[in-house]
């Protein structure tokens, strides 16, 4: 499996060359709200408009990108979320991701090397009852018991594959890390209809922005204003592009979990927060078969990479007692749709 991670990872890296690698950046960390967003990249890298779409349709072409739209916060939305940790047995395992896989609330499930080794997201809208649907996945055959890991505290969120830098071999806590606000935002009709829109998938085109405009009855100045009146709020996260892991060559995702003394809890959250090789991190509960309660996901090139930042996480944090679970199979992996 890892050699053969290895040789698709080379033959990416063969047919890449710098530029794309600095544009997967940029469209990661901020895609521009503009009428023609690949003529604003354009300028930046000193190519032609052609060049840019052209580029960035490739790179979609070789599901480098897996799309370009929105991201949400799904608690200010009012959406109810959790991760969840099943213990299939390994004979049904496939037949339970696949029925799992059927809810539109579930965005990420993958199998990770654990007696528990099925994990998934689970979003469900305010006025549904999480424990109804989890109980009627819990009830498939095969699953032999499950955990409810809701978040109980956030430190941080937001996948960025680094595509121009390698791994490094001491990595730093670089990153300024601030607190998050959960609390639920009042959400109106047209609100929804808004973020019904900006939740597509954006083509690679001239002007892409000009046919959701036109679907909400407004023009794109407008529609841009209203982007940013939900990233000032922060019931939008950010406007950008999300890579496939495996494709972009960031072959390990791991999931490192720590056990961590509760009067240092959050100090220890947001010092792991703040390295660039942390996409997201939480506090979650704990349980008598389960004493871990932070938990970060790590994404790194191999195997040995994302062990060793969380050596050098745990040395910097004096927490030894870790655990990572690396992902084997991708069962699914897609953003939840809100409000359709």
């Amino acid at each position: 499996m890892q050699a053969e991670d290895h040789q698709q990872q080379q033959h990416q890296k063969q047919q890449l060359d710098e530029i794309d690698r600095k544009l997967l950046n940029d469209i990661q960390w901020v895609f521009p709200l503009a009428d023609r967003p690949y003529e604003e990249l354009g300028k930046k890298h000193g190519l032609s408009e052609d060049e840019v779409t052209r580029r960035i349709g490739s790179l979609r072409a070789m599901g480098l990108v897996r799309q370009i739209n929105a991201i949400f916060d799904t608690r200010r939305l009012g959406y109810k979320s959790a991760l969840i940790a099943f213990a299939v047995r390994p004979d049904r395992l496939d037949a339970v991701a696949e029925k799992v896989n059927e809810h539109p609330g579930v965005s990420h499930n993958y199998e990770r090397n654990h007696e528990y080794n099925m994990w998934f997201t689970l979003a469900v809208p305010p006025e549904a009852d999480m424990k109804a649907e989890l109980d009627r996945m819990a009830a498939l055959d095969g699953v032999e018991k499950y955990r409810l890991l809701p978040t109980l505290k956030m430190y941080k969120i937001g996948v960025k594959l680094d595509m121009v830098n390698e791994d490094a071999e001491k990595p730093r806590p670089t990153e300024e890390v601030r607190e998050l606000n959960p609390e639920k935002l009042e959400i109106t009709e047209r609100d929804k209809e808004f973020i019904r829109e900006l939740q597509k998938d954006l083509p690679v085109a001239k002007e892409p922005f000009k046919e959701m405009a036109s679907n909400l009855g407004i023009t794109t100045a407008q529609l841009f204003e209203k982007a940013r009146e939900y990233e000032a709020s922060g019931l939008m996260r950010r406007y950008a592009a999300i890579l496939r892991h495996r494709d972009a060559g960031f072959v390990a995702n791991g999931m490192v979990v720590w056990n961590v003394p509760e009067d240092k809890v959050d100090d220890i959250g947001f010092k792991l927060a703040a390295y660039p090789q942390v996409s997201h991190c939480y506090r979650r509960p704990v349980y008598p078969d389960w004493k871990y309660n932070v938990f970060s996901m790590v994404h790194a090139r191999t195997l040995d990479a994302a062990e060793k930042i969380a050596e050098e996480m745990s040395k910097m944090t004096g927490i030894a007692d870790y655990k990572i679970l690396f992902s084997s199979r991708e069962f699914k992996k897609e953003r939840v749709k809100y409000f359709v």
